[in-house]
């Protein structure tokens, strides 16, 4: 391995802010840069305007500022293949080639894939025809959960709690072409009943590293009511996820799929994220991701043990060490939301308070749609900024956050005021 590293990240939310904020800590990092970035990545590194969706562009980026490693961030690009695009240049990226990512941008290929080599997961039942999806639906008891098969940021999930409802969801991704093309197949999948989790893990494509456990929050709304959003806000460590939990995960889970996919002939190299869900039965699979959550990375990155960039580096190389076990801390994100998100909303809004805690070490914020302007910071999107606090504890560490979530505000500002609580015996 290198000494020191010149360091590219692509995307612009608040996972690809995290991720620069702990690579450009690493004594290794020589420079940092992201493509396309926003205005609080500017802040520790150099934006490039380059699209996420423009693989040549990027790699050749790459090539002539000699880029020691590249991060993908967003699933996008890696199911487009920017890794095979990259390696076919030599170019060192951390990250899942096509083949790899499809374990992400096709639900179904992956349900499948995961029966075949008992990993558990709940029953499925894949469907490329409206009609014969709306007469399945008919006879199923409710809740009945629709999955469009491709990517679409999050929301491509309903869980119907009538049929009426699923034959709507149906109508919405088959017919009116709600997510695209991610919508045209879909599967109907059984309904597991019990808490959310994630769990996370660095692949070498045969070895693991894992990381702190989060709990993502999807809906809008307080008590998990609402549409489903890209996270509302998350928490790490998960209580419920005890130790024996976790190990749990890794060895009927995890472990497993990496297998299984070098028995595919689709090693996985890259972060691994199991969405998962503690039923009466064990663990079970809900799907899994090719990149690092968002957010959840906004909560793992600032308590994981280790230098990233040597972890990255050698998950490329093939060599990745033995697990630090634990993690610094707790760590709790709030995500502040534009009005109107994950519906319609307005851009352009002045967002001010941010000065006052720029000197905090209990308080980072991750910017996930930001601007600069002449008139000062500006709102570009749905998730606005991730305001994680730190803390020893849950308790600590949600009221950390949510002070400073107080000291925030932009027109139409949303954002749950539940996250982590219920983890934190606040119900």
């Amino acid at each position: 391995m290198s000494s020191r590293l010149r360091i590219l990240v692509v995307g612009s939310g608040g996972r690809e802010h995290a991720l620069v904020w702990k690579l450009a800590q690493s004594p290794r990092a020589e420079k940092v840069y992201c493509a396309p970035g926003n205005a609080g990545i500017a802040g520790q590194a150099e934006c490039v305007d380059i699209s996420v969706f423009d693989l040549p562009g990027l790699a050749d980026f790459a090539a002539q500022q000699k880029i020691d490693l590249t991060v993908a961030g967003p699933e996008a690009p890696l199911a487009a293949g920017i890794v095979d695009v990259f390696r076919q240049r030599g170019l060192r990226i951390f990250g899942p080639d096509r083949s790899a990512a499809l374990l992400e941008s096709s639900k179904i290929w992956c349900k499948q894939m995961l029966s075949k080599h008992d990993v558990p997961t709940g029953g499925f039942v894949p469907f490329d025809d409206y009609e014969q999806a709306v007469s399945y639906a008919e006879v199923q008891e409710p809740p009945i959960v629709v999955k469009a098969d491709g990517l679409a940021a999050g929301k491509g999930v309903t869980v119907a709690q009538s049929v009426e409802e699923a034959k709507t969801a149906l109508h919405d991704a088959m017919v009116e072409g709600m997510f695209g093309e991610a919508g045209r197949r879909v599967m109907i999948e059984e309904f597991l009943c019990g808490q959310e989790v994630s769990v996370e893990a660095i692949s070498d494509g045969r070895n693991l590293y894992p990381l702190p456990s989060a709990q993502d929050h999807k809906p809008i709304f307080d008590n998990d009511e609402g549409p489903n959003t890209g996270g509302m806000g998350c928490y790490s460590p998960v209580p419920v996820l005890t130790n024996e939990l976790f190990e749990e995960a890794m060895e009927a889970v995890m472990r497993p799929t990496v297998a299984a996919m070098a028995e595919e002939g689709r090693p996985y190299v890259g972060c691994l994220y199991a969405g998962l869900v503690l039923t009466e039965e064990g663990l079970q699979v809900l799907e899994f991701n090719c990149r690092f959550g968002d957010p959840e990375s906004q909560v793992i990155l600032p308590t994981m043990k280790g230098d990233l960039v040597d972890l990255l580096e050698a998950a490329v190389e093939g060599d990745l060490p033995a697990p630090q076990g634990g993690q610094n801390g707790a760590a709790v994100c709030v995500v502040m939301a534009s009005g109107g998100y994950p519906g319609e909303y307005d851009t352009g809004k002045l967002i001010h308070g941010l000065d006052g805690l720029a000197d905090r070490d209990d308080v980072v914020v991750f910017h996930a749609a930001t601007k600069a302007t002449d008139e000062g910071l500006v709102t570009s999107g749905g998730r606005v900024l991730g305001v994680t606090g730190l803390g020893d504890s849950l308790s600590g560490s949600i009221d950390t956050a949510y002070e400073a979530v107080d000291q925030i505000s932009f027109e139409g500002a949303h954002c749950r005021r539940d996250i982590g609580r219920r983890a934190a015996g606040g119900q």
